[in-house]
């Protein structure tokens, strides 16, 4: 049985199953510009509410926008790495609706003429590739922020912050391709990570870089036609995103099953309550009596400027995952794993190019260095805040590649690393820790491990070799893993006979 919804009976697998949703997903994106799109004023996080705006970004009479050139670049680099198709001319409008947090009265965006058109990205889901259409981006700006929570008043007042209002926007919208909760998951994952690595925004969801709203509907398999959509919003997480539309969509269902009609309509994801709830009846265009904004000239991207922009784009995750298959030897899973926020990858590719063993290095920014990050509270991409550099970490792998350490050592050796910033070689100096390679001192280990063990050894002398390995490790211990593990184990067969 499906789970039970506020709207709808409990709706059986069968009759779930004899369903399609349908999913189209509308995206904002922050772009990390220094200065709004139309004024000077800072987009830094964080500061005092009200304290980065200006006459423009306030809609006071008189003031005039113009636009960010910078904003625009990063526009269309954003454009370029989802194949969408950026347009001679484009142009800005006025959406008039009236809203605490929209001084002006109306919101500047781009409506009939959008900066680009027709692209697509690629994801995997279930284990299957997915081609999802993008109908088309486009610049705006963004609102001022609400507070209705947090003050001594706030159940009687509410406040606006300001800073956020005319922040630079890009709005991407796909084609209604979706067809799963999970596919959806998977394509704004793969979005994050490819406009993170074009350089053009933070995607920081928790600062509201990244926000998703999300337009679903439900049709019997097998049919054409669309069914009534409803548009979710508040979706600040991936995980709420999933859990909505896994919501919603049985909420749907659960209504046409129950011989109602589905309305097309806004609603809201309620987070505590763990469902989407009705915020207003969905606008048509017209309702927001769009029209060119008088005060912004067309926006004019030439062919010259786009082949510059082209020729600055930065590899992008699937062509950098392919060569470090291709080229460095590791294996998919390997690729997919260092390529997942552009900053590991180029710590992974510095570290290689230091002299690292390449599948060696890959193993170990996995494992061993990513563990030492989390233990820090390092963020997950930002390896400049790694007191490891890429040239000491190769210096590490280098010595256990050629022996001069074991790995074990290696292990031991890493988190002073990482605490202290100092070089393997300069730890081991210090502290002792080269690799015994002395074979008389070796066998003084191996006798005393066996004389400790008798019962062991005895059996090991008896024919049962799954204890060899309980005395190598024995051996190891005491010497603190330093011993050359190979050594150790021909010392352990020839005093056993």
């Amino acid at each position: 049985m499906a789970k039970v919804t506020q709207d709808a009976p409990p709706i059986a697998a069968e009759v779930m199953a004899s369903y399609e949703p349908v999913i189209g997903l509308e995206v904002h994106v922050q772009l990390k510009t220094e200065t709004k799109i139309f004024c000077g004023c800072s987009t830094r996080f964080g500061d005092a509410p009200n304290s980065n705006t200006c006459p423009v970004c306030l809609g006071l009479p008189g003031s005039l926008p113009v636009m960010n050139r910078r904003a625009l670049e990063y526009a269309v680099r954003a454009s370029l790495a989802l194949h969408l198709q950026v347009q001679e001319s484009s142009r800005f409008a006025r959406k008039n609706y009236f809203y605490p947090d929209l001084p002006k009265g109306y919101q500047i965006s781009m409506y009939e003429l959008p900066l680009a058109t027709s692209g697509w990205l690629e994801t995997e889901s279930d284990g299957a590739t997915l081609k999802i259409g993008i109908t088309r981006l486009h610049l705006e700006e963004d609102a001022a922020k609400n507070l209705h929570e947090g003050f001594p008043d706030s159940a009687e007042k509410s406040y606006v912050d300001y800073n956020r209002c005319g922040m630079p926007l890009i709005e991407i919208v796909s084609e209604p391709d979706l067809r799963s909760p999970a596919a959806a998951y998977a394509y704004l994952t793969t979005l994050k990570q490819v406009l993170q690595y074009a350089g053009v925004s933070d995607c920081d969801m928790e600062k509201g870089s990244l926000r998703c709203d999300a337009n679903v509907s439900v049709r019997r398999r097998g049919e054409t036609q669309f069914g009534t959509k409803a548009e979710v919003k508040n979706l600040n997480s991936f995980r709420y995103l999933q859990r909505a539309l896994e919501y919603e969509i049985t909420r749907q269902i659960g209504v046409l099953e129950s011989g109602g009609r589905v309305v097309q309509e806004t609603r809201l994801w309620n987070v505590p309550a763990g469902r989407t709830e009705p915020m207003r009846s969905k606008e048509f265009a017209h309702d927001y009596r769009y029209f060119p904004d008088p005060d912004l000239l067309p926006v004019r991207v030439s062919a010259a400027q786009l082949a510059e922009i082209s020729e600055q784009m930065p590899e992008l995750p699937d062509v950098r995952r392919a060569r470090f298959i291709s080229e460095y030897g590791i294996t998919p899973y390997d690729a997919g794993v260092l390529t997942d926020a552009r900053e590991l990858a180029d710590y992974y590719e510095d570290t290689v190019r230091a002299g690292a063993p390449p599948r060696l290095a890959a193993a170990w920014i996995q494992t061993e260095l990513l563990r030492q990050r989390n233990q820090a509270g390092v963020s997950e991409a930002d390896t400049a805040e790694f007191p490891v550099t890429p040239a000491a970490l190769a210096g590490l792998l280098k010595m256990i590649e050629e022996g001069k350490i074991t790995a074990a050592m290696g292990k031991k050796i890493l988190p002073k690393m990482f605490g202290t910033g100092r070089s393997a070689a300069d730890i081991i100096a210090a502290e002792g820790m080269e690799r015994i390679d002395d074979s008389s001192e070796i066998e003084r280990l191996c006798t005393e491990a066996l004389a400790a063990s008798p019962d062991n050894a005895a059996k090991l002398r008896a024919g049962n070799q799954g204890v060899f390995n309980y005395f190598v490790g024995q051996v190891m211990r005491a010497s603190r893993g330093q011993a050359n593990p190979q050594v150790v184990q021909e010392t352990l067969r020839r005093l056993l006979g």
